[in-house]
């Protein structure tokens, strides 16, 4: 394996929307009221999706009304 298979590279604010299917807004409440793990750089957003997963599947992106829902392919 070399050395760019074995580092996860960072996903930007509309990679992160896309592959959950949600919007802009619902991801900066989850950052902001639920403890999604983000990292902000400067005044972007990045995220590593495997962190995402793992939060995702811990619960931490549970449906409420205020949250918005996530697809089924997540």
């Amino acid at each position: 394996m070399n050395k760019d298979q074995s580092i996860e590279k960072w996903s930007s604010m509309d990679t992160i929307t896309d592959y959950l299917g949600v919007s802009r807004e619902t991801v900066l409440q989850w950052i902001s009221n639920r403890n999604m793990p983000a990292h902000k750089v400067g005044r972007l957003w990045k995220f590593k999706i495997s962190e995402v997963d793992k939060w995702i599947r811990s619960g931490g992106a549970a449906d409420n009304s205020s949250a918005g829902e996530i697809k089924d392919h997540v």
